[in-house]
């Protein structure tokens, strides 16, 4: 399971109302079904991180629906199945097409959720980095992207703490999801048992990749009223992995 629908069904959990936002609509619908077995209501929305039109009406949706915007969850991401490359083999194409989907989507997505929260003074948002954005990480638009979701996360914390907005991030690392995990079986050639192999053999805390659990427990808790001083954060949930850098 990946982190985004994790998440949907742990705040599900909660009592929240959900807009699943997709541009796949049979995989938001996957997920309203598992959200509504816990007893929530989530409603599916067909967009495109890439086009700001289709943000905008997905948050205009939610506002007329509910009444309010509580929280944003930006999940979205894409690596080496988006193309990504070391920098000698990257092409403007590449970059122009994952920046978009990485980075100005999360961004786009909150100036239009800002002024509904500015106006209701209160908010969470939560940006999904990644480790990557501090580690050696070989392929240069993701962690790039990854990089610059830390910064923004933190000006948009800043700019907006005096409205009672809060926003941070999550840096997740090497957490055990389809994203993670069948790209590089595509890429490289070896089966998802060895991949899975290498990738714990690298997890200081019991040896092992995070799941989408993981995340989803992270983001309910930054979401939260328990959460209420915090913001501005960039967390890692990896394992212990960041604590030997160096």
């Amino acid at each position: 399971m990946g982190n985004g629908r994790a998440t949907a069904i742990r705040f599900a959990q909660e009592g929240a109302k959900i807009l699943a936002v997709d541009r796949d609509p049979e995989s938001a619908r996957d997920t309203a079904a598992l959200a509504e077995k816990e007893g929530a209501e989530c409603i599916t929305f067909e967009a495109d991180v890439t086009s700001e039109s289709t943000l905008a009406n997905a948050i205009d949706f939610a506002q007329t629906r509910w009444g309010h915007i509580d929280i944003l969850h930006n999940n979205v991401g894409v690596s080496l199945a988006g193309g990504d490359t070391e920098l000698l083999e990257l092409t403007e194409a590449t970059f122009d097409h994952m920046s978009a989907i990485n980075l100005r989507g999360t961004i786009m997505a909150c100036k239009h959720v800002v002024p509904i929260m500015r106006a209701q003074a209160s908010g969470s948002i939560v940006n999904i980095s990644s480790v990557a954005a501090w580690a050696d990480y070989p392929l240069v638009v993701y962690k790039a992207t990854k990089t610059a979701m830390i910064a923004f996360t933190q000006q948009l914390a800043l700019q907006n703490a005096s409205y009672g907005i809060r926003a941070n991030a999550i840096l997740p690392g090497l957490m055990d999801t389809p994203m993670a995990l069948e790209a590089r079986v595509s890429a490289f050639g070896k089966s998802r048992e060895t991949i899975a192999a290498e990738r714990d053999a690298k997890v200081p805390l019991r040896g092992k990749m995070g799941s989408a659990w993981d995340v989803a427990n992270a983001a309910l808790f930054l979401a939260s009223d328990e959460a209420n001083f915090i913001t501005g954060v960039a967390l890692p949930v990896d394992g212990g992995a960041m604590a030997r850098i160096g």
